[in-house]
């Protein structure tokens, strides 16, 4: 079984957005919001925190298959979204477990770069579509 689930993208980034997430979050790391630790960090400019982009990808994957068919979600940060960038998410349904469950390679990129990639399990059996119907995940696919 390999099939897609619909995929899904947010911004542009703005400073307005890591400065919301930083409030929310408790992480005032200076590479955040300082032009200058960016610099001395190797980066150009600030940098969104690795776990607003999780927070972005776990928002638009629970929107797919509803937050309580969630049951894990495993990610591994590859690079960083920086101010301007639009982000993309992308689920790929590849192992039908036997107790009722699905696993998904999950991937998040801005462009041609990925930012994030990882592993989520859910329950196939409750899954259903932001306003869908059925009992089955067949409508999460993407045609």
């Amino acid at each position: 079984m390999t099939s897609q689930i619909k995929g899904g993208r947010f911004g542009p980034v703005t400073q307005t957005d890591i400065v919301r997430f930083a409030g929310a979050g408790g992480d005032f790391n200076p590479l955040h919001h300082d032009p200058a630790a960016a610099r001395q960090a190797d980066f150009e400019a600030p940098i969104a925190m690795g776990q607003f982009t999780v927070a972005l990808l776990s928002a638009w994957l629970t929107d797919q298959i509803g937050v309580e068919n969630l049951r894990s979600l495993d990610v591994d940060f590859k690079a960083p979204v920086n101010i301007g960038d639009v982000i993309n998410f992308t689920a790929e349904l590849d192992v039908d477990g036997p107790d009722g469950t699905l696993s998904a390679s999950i991937r998040t990129t801005v462009g041609d770069t990925t930012v994030v990639t990882g592993r989520t399990t859910f329950s196939a059996e409750r899954a259903t579509l932001a306003g869908g119907e059925g009992s089955d995940a067949d409508h999460l696919l993407e045609d």
